[in-house]
């Protein structure tokens, strides 16, 4: 079986640090917290859990998380930020990774869940590069949104990494890091340059963050899910300028890129429900329960695109039309993906009210 170093870049975590460490203590052979300042407890309780190391820290989470991962002395790195958790039924499944992994094997992509419905389902997720063999010397890029470039022996796994928040990040901090950066004449290499214009989105400066995505798009070295995203980012973007057609635009350019995904199917049914182009919607919302699930290819995935929020369109669509019996049967189907969803029970009583 190998073995596992944990590898984390901290600062003021005092909150959830413990909580992250706990629900992982028993998947890591050794556990290293790199601080990057902390001005609370959190050096205090990483100290119960492992080696404790400092960092000042200088604008590049890459430079915090290459040290980090300099400490470690295990066969594989395994990292997380102090707000991500390992459910019970994940742990068991990174346990049998463990005890089934070849120690040839570079890289381990695993799920990482970032947003969740009422039930606690996942609605927004991907992969990452989360266990890293340590001979191959991979190193991380990237002042912010840092990555490592997965190469060699790559194998996905099925023991999934839950981002839990608990307080407000620091609104102001990559964005301000990437105009430091700019500032310094320093250029983005294209994922810079992707996030980047999410991060003036994220900041409601649209037309900026629209002259972002486009020069990014621009670029022939952008990672084709990236672009995927940035089309449907720009579209958004375009949506809050009041720019429709744009927006329409920007979601059919992620068609010349790969085939078409259920997330960007539900974004334009919604946008031609909207303009009152009920059989353009309905083709859309149809398309979205025909394409396949992206997830392994890395992509960003929204799972309600591909189920829940296609058919509860579709019921939407039909009812508009006057095709009742035919909607309320979209909304039982709506159903199988989402019974407890309140939308659900709302058209069950609509529905039944229009048969009295």
């Amino acid at each position: 079986m190998v073995t596992i170093s944990l590898c984390m870049i901290v600062k003021d975590e005092e909150g959830v640090l413990a909580r992250c460490l706990d629900s992982v203590v028993e998947v890591a052979d050794e556990i290293i917290v790199v601080d990057t300042g902390s001005s609370d407890r959190t050096k205090e309780i990483a100290a119960q859990y492992g080696q404790v190391f400092d960092f000042v820290w200088c604008e590049d989470f890459s430079a915090a998380r290459n040290y980090s991962f300099a400490q470690a002395t295990k066969d594989f790195i395994l990292w997380l930020d102090a707000d991500d958790v390992i459910k019970p039924e994940d742990k068991v499944r990174l346990l049998k990774l463990k005890q089934e992994l070849d120690e040839t094997t570079d890289v381990v992509m695993l799920p990482y869940h970032t947003a969740f419905d009422e039930r606690d389902r996942p609605v927004y997720t991907y992969y990452r590069e989360r266990l890293l063999r340590r001979a191959a010397g991979f190193r991380w890029v990237g002042a912010v949104h840092e990555c490592i470039a997965p190469c060699g022996r790559i194998q996905y796994g099925d023991a999934a990494v839950t981002h839990r928040k608990e307080k407000a990040s620091d609104s102001g901090r990559n964005l301000q890091i990437y105009e430091n950066l700019l500032a310094r004449g320093e250029h983005l290499d294209a994922r810079g340059q992707f996030y980047y214009a999410r991060e003036l989105m994220i900041h409601q400066q649209f037309a900026q963050a629209v002259t972002a995505f486009e020069d990014f798009l621009q670029r022939p070295d952008g990672w084709v899910e990236n672009r995927i995203e940035a089309c449907r980012n720009l579209a958004d973007c375009s949506l809050a300028l009041g720019n429709r057609e744009q927006a329409r635009q920007a979601l059919v350019r992620t068609f010349a890129l790969d085939s078409p995904r259920g997330e960007t199917c539900c974004a334009l049914a919604a946008l031609e429900m909207e303009d009152g182009r009920l059989q353009q919607a309905r083709f859309w919302y149809e398309t979205a329960l025909r394409v396949p699930y992206a997830e392994q290819n890395g992509a960003f995935v929204k799972p309600l695109c591909y189920g829940y929020i296609p058919c509860l369109g579709l019921c939407m669509c039909c009812d508009r039309l006057g095709r009742h019996a035919e909607a309320a049967e979209w909304n039982e189907r709506a159903a199988v993906y989402w019974p407890e969803s309140p939308a659900v029970s709302y058209n069950r009583r609509y529905f039944a009210d229009l048969q009295q």
